[in-house]
């Protein structure tokens, strides 16, 4: 029944339709909402640790994924955290790999991951609703997005300590197969990298909401050119840099070099072959590359609109102006935080097909940042 309902979820193909409700359907009342945060991310992205906070927020949802057997289709990534929708046959399985998850990155990147579910049922219960559509970013790619105000209730209950749950064993390992981290910084072409969350007013109108998306859309222009990868996709990160990193997603059961030593072979092959622009076997380093500019979510909505792009200044500028128009009319509270670089954290189920998917994020502060320095009631 839960694949019934997951196939009954309408697939946009037009971006611009993002903020209409209507084309939303219900999250069924026993579906359970999942959240993770990581907890002074501000503080963390501060002191140069940007990519350790978009590794722990995206390892949430590679270990709920790889503990569903890749059954996590309803998810939004937002930099230090993700959100999320399991029919409650999953449940367990999703707390368990959320609890793993937390304890994995408290003790490999010393932070601290907070996580959480709760009940749709409930999220109505306070007045919000959960609805849900798929955004089809490219032909192998969709991600879920959400309205109703359901997912900022949760993450608040989420702070408030009222719907956590406790991190795992020490040695109870989350599977994290396919968390990748291994492209260099994004450098904008159009001047900078602006990051932007724009959320509606409680009791704002949605049709109003949806023209003022609207609005934001027609001033950025063509998705092409707002999309910090490039079409011909990104280039691999120093290779020490790489290998570093990725020995903190070893596990656990290995220490030293005998922990790390599958890393380093994996990265050095993969730094390679897409340095060389190697073709083994069926892959294609040129083709995956093209297919991480289609795949990447540099735009989508989680009970409002979130943007990391490729843009200049005076498109900033414009957008702030009217922005400030609808915080004063009532309508929409924002954030916006401005950085030169991004960056990209990927889960790859298997780098031979088509599917891979890739989150950017601002490089100096990103989301968190936006967030942090919202505007409006």
């Amino acid at each position: 029944m839960a694949d019934d309902w997951i196939n009954s979820v309408p697939v946009l193909d037009r971006f611009t339709s993002v903020a209409d409700p209507s084309r939303y359907v219900p999250l069924p009342d026993d579906w359970l909402i999942g959240i993770t945060d990581v907890v002074d991310s501000t503080k963390a992205i501060e002191a140069g640790r940007y990519k350790a906070v978009n590794l722990a927020g995206a390892s949430g949802i590679s270990a709920v994924a790889n503990a569903l057997g890749g059954g996590a289709p309803l998810f939004v990534f937002g930099g230090d955290g993700v959100r999320f929708a399991v029919p409650p046959a999953d449940g367990p399985a999703a707390a368990d790999a959320l609890a793993r998850a937390a304890m994995w990155v408290r003790r490999e990147l010393n932070l601290e991951l907070r996580v959480g579910m709760v009940r749709v049922a409930q999220a109505r219960a306070a007045g919000l609703d959960a609805r849900a559509a798929l955004w089809r970013a490219s032909e192998h790619v969709r991600y879920a997005m959400f309205t109703g105000g359901a997912m900022e209730w949760a993450d608040g209950q989420l702070k408030s300590n009222a719907i956590d749950l406790a991190p795992g064993p020490v040695d109870a390992e989350p599977d994290l197969a396919g968390l990748s981290c291994r492209w260099g910084p994004l450098i904008p072409t159009q001047g900078i990298i602006l990051s932007l969350i724009i959320k509606p007013v409680a009791g704002a109108p949605e049709g109003r909401f949806a023209e003022i998306i609207s609005e934001v859309l027609a001033v950025l222009g063509d998705a092409a050119i707002l999309n910090p990868v490039p079409a011909s996709g990104p280039d691999v990160d120093w290779l020490s840099r790489a290998i570093a990193f990725h020995c903190e997603t070893a596990r656990e059961g290995q220490r030293g070099w005998w922990r790390c030593l599958p890393k380093i072979m994996t990265t050095a092959l993969v730094w390679a072959t897409f340095k060389l622009g190697l073709r083994i076997g069926r892959f294609d380093p040129d083709r995956y590359r093209r297919e991480m500019a289609a795949n990447t979510d540099f735009r989508k909505f989680d009970d409002g609109l979130l943007l990391t792009v490729d843009c200049s200044q005076d498109a900033a500028d414009r957008l702030s102006e009217i922005l400030d128009g609808a915080v004063g009319a009532g309508v929409v509270r924002y954030g916006l935080h401005v950085q030169d670089r991004a960056l990209i954290t990927c889960i790859v189920p298997s780098a031979a097909n088509s599917d891979h998917m890739h989150f950017v994020d601002g490089a100096g502060g990103g989301y968190a940042s936006a967030a942090k320095h919202m505007r409006g009631p």
